[in-house]
């Protein structure tokens, strides 16, 4: 890194033009995203094919046909807590979403844990996506010469270590650079995947009406109810898996500095990209269920030794000739997801560092590409070394860390979702609009999340749950969850002591009057 490029704003500089404890701008290139091109940045964060790929098997191993109501009752508190991080962002649309958002609401010290969450959770899917990618190159190699050795490679630790460190170099280096370099990139990718998809989906309704299918099932309306899932059990651990492949929708929002019209393009992409999705995963989970039954025979989506990719299973029977294609749709997906992905995470810190919650070095931001091109780099050196480490504890990392991530995501969207009920507070009451959107919906989303959080701490406790890998008899999934909350205090603390001005309030305030007279202007608006 040059000298220039480590020039940046400094937290709250003067020339900033921001008064003490209120929000202000970081330097990053204004203008430059519209709603289309969030749209498909945050398509390709949530990795529509690798997501649901990896989830189905397990999904409908709990609760059978019922996975299109069990979708659709995950997509309910993402939505409700959609609208109230929409709510949040016209009235304050800041880099640091919820960590600013946090601190405005609560205080420093739960706004720090807020952040810290988003950036925990954002750096364990990072490393996931890259292992993703990794199996997925072997896998696509394979078909494509007929060596089906060439697949094992993948399940090499050196091999997987080291090529998994190349593809987070490359999603590093486009991330380095500007946002219209970010988007031509997604722009591709995101496109061919969806299309992949849908031709996929389509050809399995086609071939399970027809009669050519292994275990064709007739569609049933009653795959939407569900009342009809067996037991609460069943219904909570389906309901985690489906919160989880929802998950990336608020990068939009980490974007928001850089939108146009920061107070809405980023609420209206968000709201565009959960619906877009939850229509594509609904089409391909009845689709497959029509194809392949929910039985465990060979090509049944509850057979465990398909589970786990339950895509590249079905790919030959489904699209015969074209197969290659769903592996290059699920490589692409999940190379698409590690470049956009790291949108998050580094403005995330950028902001952090802005305002003195972290280190200056993180406000960095290039010169050159008007990126936080430190915090960049420092996430993917965290996300390179953590998925290492991980590699070596467990050869099931894949599988605990999306359990371990699950959590993080209650963690950090439910706080989310509580500081836009208690932030509007003042308001709740002024109009029926104000009253759903800044204090129902998101109270209901946020109490949800709060509950499969506390449902999912306890039942990570047995090493039963996630791959069976334990440490000190307590199961993987649950030591990764709290070592990773825990680490957050600890380095909150340590923050606490060597920058007290941020958590004294003086770098940014708790609930200033004048950004909720803003908020109602923009409402009357």
């Amino acid at each position: 890194m040059s000298a220039s490029e480590t020039r940046g704003t400094p937290p709250l500089a003067p020339s900033s033009g921001a008064h003490a404890g209120e929000l202000s701008k970081k330097g990053l290139s204004a203008g430059a995203v519209g709603v289309l091109g969030a749209v498909v940045i945050g398509v390709s964060t949530i990795a529509p094919a690798y997501t649901l790929t990896a989830s189905l098997g397990p999904t409908v191993s709990v609760v059978g046909t019922q996975v299109p109501a069990i979708i659709l009752v995950g997509f309910i508190p993402m939505l409700l807590t959609a609208f109230g991080y929409r709510e949040l962002n016209r009235a304050m649309p800041d880099s640091g979403t919820s960590f600013t958002w946090g601190v405005r609401a609560f205080g420093p010290w739960i706004g720090w844990m807020t952040g810290w969450g988003l950036v925990a959770a954002t750096v364990i899917v990072l490393s996931n996506l890259a292992g993703i990618a990794v199996e997925f190159l072997f896998l696509l190699i394979s078909q494509l010469s007929g060596n089906p050795d060439i697949a094992e490679l993948a399940f090499n630790p050196f091999i997987n270590v080291v090529v998994c460190l190349l593809f987070m170099l490359g999603a590093t280096l486009i991330s380095y650079r500007d946002m219209q370099t970010t988007q031509k990139f997604q722009y591709i990718l995101v496109t061919f995947q969806v299309a992949v998809l849908l031709l996929f989906a389509v050809v399995a309704i086609v071939k399970a009406v027809s009669g050519d299918a292994p275990d064709p099932t007739a569609f049933s309306w009653s795959w939407f109810n569900p009342f009809e899932v067996p037991t609460f059990s069943a219904f909570a651990a389906g309901l985690s898996l489906s919160i989880f492949i929802f998950w990336g929708w608020d990068v939009v929002l980490t974007m928001n500095e850089e939108t146009k019209n920061p107070a809405k393009t980023p609420g209206r992409a968000a709201m565009l990209t959960v619906v877009i999705v939850v229509s594509l995963y609904l089409l391909l989970s009845i689709g497959l269920i029509m194809f392949a039954g929910v039985g465990d025979g060979p090509l049944g989506l509850a057979n465990e030794d398909i589970s786990a990719n339950v895509f590249f299973a079905l790919s030959d029977p489904i699209l015969g000739p074209l197969a290659f294609l769903v592996s290059l749709a699920v490589l692409s997906s999940s190379a698409a997801s590690l470049q956009s992905t790291a949108v998050g995470p580094a403005r995330t810190l950028l902001a952090m560092g802005h305002y003195g919650a972290l280190p200056a070095k993180f406000a960095r931001v290039s010169p050159r590409f008007f990126t936080p091109g430190y915090a960049t780099v420092v996430s993917a050196i965290v996300a390179s070394v953590f998925y290492a480490v991980m590699r070596v504890i467990s050869e099931n990392v894949l599988t605990d860390t999306i359990l371990s991530l699950g959590m993080m995501i209650c963690f950090y969207y439910g706080l989310t979702a509580f500081a836009c009920v208690w932030y509007f507070r003042k308001q709740w009451f002024d109009s029926v609009r104000s009253f759903f959107f800044t204090f129902l919906f998101p109270l209901v989303g946020g109490a949800i999340l709060a509950v499969l959080f506390v449902t999912t701490l306890i039942d990570s406790m047995d090493p039963a749950y996630g791959s069976g890998s334990s440490i000190g008899g307590l199961g993987l999934v649950f030591v990764l969850g709290v070592v990773v909350i825990l680490a957050g205090v600890v380095i909150m603390i340590w923050q606490a002591i060597k920058r007290p001005a941020f958590f004294r309030g003086e770098t940014l305030s708790i609930d200033a009057p004048e950004s909720l007279r803003r908020a109602r202007r923009r409402q009357a608006d």
